[in-house]
């Protein structure tokens, strides 16, 4: 700095007030007394006595030669009852003994080392005390083994943990239980234990459930309305769970009792759509899919009239055969409409035919190719072609085969009606 700059610094000091000179001097005085953050030092000892852990040290023999604080503590016991007294094994209950013995000893000895062993420990009191242990053998440079050190970690709060979660667990398997129970009661309810024959005709039935857990809504039935005419319906009502079931029961009984009053197909199928389009559809919707028929007896086989409510068509399996659909287009649903169109059809079963109903969950079913495409309607028909001729029975059973084959690809409920006319085939 040169005189010029020395002399202008001094001046300009002169000028300042005398409580700045100090106040700066104390200030430089105050950095100088204050002293730097003293670092925290951890003290080896008293980490190893009282770390949030138990440790121990063992000979080679199992005598434990060394135990912290904490360890001693859980145990309830005095350093000098422990250490060179004690075995490790002696801290282990019955089970621990023989575990330890059979299993983790030996694997210690082959591994050199071992991590989160569940043992239970004997504490003073004879109280169990649930840990998990890990071990590791200690060597001397000529790598012999020397000791053992074991850190043990309180597993009470895991233990209990676990045990809540097991309880919780065996409680929702119990109440799954019941709830398939109930589930299951509700759906034999749904549908007819047996099915009454009209003579000389074979009738058989099948329900397949998709799934235990939830009720589905396929229906099915053949009752007789008189001395020479029988009923049939098969249907599937929309949703699952208690309001498919709700629905289904309400379905059936309605098809029964209408039936009686008046057993023309079409207007059975009317008086259902009364009754379930007087629901709330925003809130409430109830409608399904249903296909009705008369049975009656006709020179040496039967008529069946059908009317059908947005039903897949029934599968006609002939004598000669063949198999064919006999369809029913344009039929709407039933519950849906106030004023639904109800398609109608006639077919003949003679001497070895065979009429199978169905709900879609057979056709709706996901095949196993790698797209995982639904089965649908052609490779149903190609099916029941190989089969033809075939007899009721033996239709259900090949039909129940192929929805098991399915897996877990058929996720909807498919129920199976056939009637079959015993006998030999009819020429056409």
């Amino acid at each position: 700095m040169s005189g010029a700059d020395w002399a202008g610094r001094a001046e300009r000091r002169a000028h300042e007030p005398m409580w700045q000179h100090g106040r700066a001097s104390a200030d430089s005085a105050r950095e100088e007394e204050t002293p730097a953050a003293a670092e925290p030092r951890e003290d080896p000892e008293d980490l190893y006595e009282n770390a949030p852990c138990g440790y121990l040290s063992t000979r080679i023999d199992g005598l434990i030669v060394k135990a912290n604080r904490t360890l001693l503590s859980w145990l309830g016991r005095s350093r000098d009852e422990v250490v060179d007294r004690m075995r490790f094994v002696d801290l282990l209950t019955v089970g621990g003994k023989l575990y330890h013995e059979t299993h983790f000893a030996p694997l210690l000895h082959l591994q050199r080392e071992v991590s989160g062993v569940a043992l239970e420990l004997k504490t003073a009191d004879g109280s169990r005390l649930p840990v998990l242990i890990s071990s590791v053998v200690k060597r001397d440079v000529a790598g012999q083994p020397q000791l053992i050190r074991t850190t043990v970690n309180d597993a009470r709060d895991r233990r209990a943990y676990e045990s809540e979660l097991l309880h919780s667990r065996e409680k929702a398997e119990q109440e799954r239980e019941h709830s398939q129970r109930l589930l299951s009661t509700l759906q034999q309810t749904l549908v007819p234990p047996a099915l009454a024959s009209p003579p000389g005709l074979g009738v058989t039935a099948y329900y397949h459930i998709a799934s235990p857990d939830e009720v589905s809504g396929d229906f099915y039935d053949l009752f007789p309305l008189g001395k020479d005419t029988w009923g049939l319906f098969i249907g599937d009502v929309c949703g699952k769970g208690a309001p498919a079931a709700v629905l289904t029961s309400l379905a059936r009984y309605t098809l029964r009792a209408a039936a009686v009053y008046n057993p023309d197909p079409v207007t059975v199928l009317n008086n259902l759509n009364t009754v379930l389009n007087t629901a709330d559809y925003e809130h409430d919707p109830r409608f399904c899919t249903v296909l009705f028929g008369l049975l009656t007896p006709e020179r040496g086989g039967f008529e069946v009239t059908l009317a059908s409510g947005g039903h897949p068509n029934a599968l006609l399996l002939r004598g000669s055969g063949s198999a064919t659909y006999v369809p029913t287009p344009g039929g709407q649903l039933i519950g849906a409409l106030a004023a639904p169109r109800v398609a109608t059809t006639t077919v003949r079963l003679n001497a070895g035919d065979t009429l199978l109903f169905y709900t879609d969950g057979l056709t709706e079913a996901h095949t196993a190719t790698a797209a995982g495409d639904r089965y649908g309607d052609d490779a149903l028909l190609g099916y029941a072609d190989v089969l033809a001729p075939c007899p009721a029975d033996e239709t259900v059973t090949a039909m129940a085969q192929l929805l098991n084959a399915f897996g877990e690809g058929l996720e909807d409920d498919a129920a199976l009606l056939a009637l079959g006319v015993p006998g030999a085939a009819a020429p056409y």
